[in-house]
């Protein structure tokens, strides 16, 4: 069966295990290497089973640890073109580990078969993943996007499980301490999805076929767990959809020290 885990989840670092019990892959390290290491034990993942890094974008909650912890292991590293050229010049990259730039088209890894597709964000090129496991499941994942594209909306229809950014209450942050031009950032078409952006777009998916909903990257300044998963299970029940009937829906901990996973 496979299984998602998410270790981190957040503006303070992020990355996600995908896979079996045996192999699978993580999206983004963006905590520090032994973080993530502690990380995987306490969720009963050994390390030897990565069999690669994908990375959704350059910046640090999302690359921190990348160096330090595919070199000590000797993990192959994935990502866009324009993400492996941030990488570079941000010496994130060594010969102790390969890199390989990834799109559209699917690879191998992990038993698994893994493409990229692009999202809104301001980045050198920032990606989604879409995986299909060995027994046929698909989990699509998609954080620090600015809006839903109808590309972006198509990448993500049909897939098992769809892992999507519900990142801030927007009362919350128009009423915060950020300062305005940090506020406009994150309201922009490059910025981060709101509660409602994110909730707007689930009935959607489950008329797809997508049963399992997991929100992520949620802001600790500008948002709450229950407010997010609140927002999201009203738009699903205002649609006349019931939560373990038509679908299931989790919020990822900024750090998963309960180790909890969904088996899907």
């Amino acid at each position: 069966m496979a299984r998602f885990c998410p270790l981190f989840s957040g503006s303070s670092g992020n990355s996600y295990y995908i896979g079996s019990a045996n192999e699978g892959i993580l999206i983004d390290a963006g905590r520090s290497a032994k973080q993530i290491s502690n990380m995987l034990d306490n969720c009963q993942i050994d390390v030897e089973a990565i069999r690669g890094i994908f990375i959704t974008h350059e910046h640090s909650d999302h690359v921190s640890g990348l160096r330090v912890f595919a070199s000590r292991y000797h993990i192959p590293v994935y990502a866009s073109s324009g993400t492996l050229s941030q990488l570079e010049s941000m010496n994130c990259l060594n010969n102790k580990f390969t890199s390989e730039a990834i799109g559209s088209e699917w690879v191998t890894c992990g038993g698994m078969m893994v493409r990229a597709f692009p999202i809104s964000h301001d980045s050198a090129e920032c990606v989604g993943y879409r995986i299909k496991t060995k027994d046929g499941r698909q989990i699509a994942l998609s954080t620090d996007l600015g809006y839903m594209s109808d590309d972006v909306r198509n990448n993500l229809n049909g897939a098992d499980m769809i892992v999507l950014e519900s990142n801030h209450d927007v009362g919350m942050l128009e009423n915060g301490p950020y300062p305005y031009p940090l506020k406009r950032r994150i309201l922009s078409k490059t910025g981060h999805l709101s509660n409602d952006d994110c909730s707007a777009e689930l009935c959607g998916f489950v008329k797809s076929g997508s049963t399992r909903f997991m929100l992520a990257h949620l802001s600790k300044e500008n948002n709450t767990p229950d407010l997010a998963y609140q927002t999201a299970l009203c738009a699903l029940e205002m649609s006349g959809m019931k939560q373990g009937r038509d679908f299931e829906l989790y919020v990822a901990p900024r750090q998963n020290a309960q180790g909890r996973m969904v088996i899907f």
